[in-house]
């Protein structure tokens, strides 16, 4: 995943974002991650201007100083302080060699010597930059999140709470990772939706996130199954559906008529799942090719043969 993600030209945009955002000079290009990157962009203009109040644990601490310390070995940071110094040198010594046979290549080079430090300084700072990112990152979905996991719609951290789950699916390396996400923020949107009982818009509003994260990580799940020919990531999508189906049914007990009908449409959907689910691994076994058609639960495959 950090290879895929914080890749040098991955890293050195997300870098000029960061610089843009924060008022620095902007970058007149456009790159096919921006969208991507915008989620962790927003957390970090939400940090820099109203930063929470928690305290980072110690281990995480120490282990992000740890893996700085180690990317700034491995990128050359603080290297290039002293390559200013040794570049005359360098220079003086392919200027002394002008006009010596054979040696027209360090004659050409010469000229070009008074600009390496400034070549030298970008990349340090572009190096930088790139550790900042990644910093940005790490605390974003590692440290700060801890301060608003328990937060639901109303409270002032909410948004911090969803940018951070903005931030976890531009982290992530492919659609089975993006989809196992989007299930987990349901099973987020769930505990939310039991604590908002009582307030008839805002557990609707709850339950409505719920449903559309749950599509959408059904679909990248099915969809990746159906590609594969591998039903083992419907493994995922069915014990999925039985928790939370049982967790969803609970929200029945003591709920007003207005609650209990929100309610049923979501187990409803969730009983389309476990039936497309169904569906595919059947299509799977029989090695039926990969369906043609889709819809919001992904693929839509045909009947077995047998079962027509």
């Amino acid at each position: 995943m950090t290879s895929n993600l914080f890749s040098r030209r991955r890293a050195e945009r997300f870098a000029q974002l960061l610089d843009e955002a924060n008022g620095g000079r902007r970058h007149h290009v456009r790159s096919r991650a921006d969208d991507h990157l915008a989620a962790l962009v927003a957390v970090g203009r939400q940090l820099n201007a109203d930063p929470p109040p928690v305290a980072v644990d110690p281990d995480f601490r120490t282990g992000l100083r740890a893996m700085l310390v180690a990317a700034a070995e491995r990128e050359g940071v603080g290297v290039g302080a002293t390559a200013p110094e040794a570049a005359p040198a360098a220079q003086r010594g392919m200027l002394g060699q002008r006009g010596t046979p054979g040696q027209r290549g360090a004659v050409g080079a010469a000229p070009r010597g008074p600009f390496l430090p400034a070549v030298t300084a970008r990349r340090a700072r572009a190096r930088g930059a790139i550790l900042l990112g990644v910093t940005a990152g790490a605390i974003a979905v590692s440290g700060i999140s801890a301060a608003s996991e328990n937060a639901v719609p109303g409270d002032a951290l909410y948004g911090m709470k969803r940018s951070t789950e903005r931030a976890q699916l531009a982290l992530a390396s492919s659609d089975l990772s993006r989809g196992q996400l989007f299930l987990d923020f349901a099973r987020t949107r769930l505990g939310e939706a039991a604590a908002l009982r009582g307030d008839q818009l805002g557990f609707a509003a709850v339950l409505d996130d719920m449903d559309s994260d749950t599509r959408q990580g059904v679909r990248l799940l099915t969809t990746t199954a159906a590609q594969r020919s591998d039903p083992a990531g419907l493994e995922s999508v069915n014990a999925f559906v039985t928790g939370q189906r049982r967790a969803v049914g609970d929200l029945l007990d003591g709920a007003s008529r207005a609650e209990r009908d929100r309610v049923r449409q979501s187990i409803a959907l969730l009983d389309a799942i476990r039936k497309r689910s169904d569906a595919l691994r059947a299509a799977i076994e029989c090695e039926l090719p990969a369906p043609a058609g889709s819809d919001a639960l992904g693929p839509t495959p045909a009947a077995c043969p047998g079962d027509r």
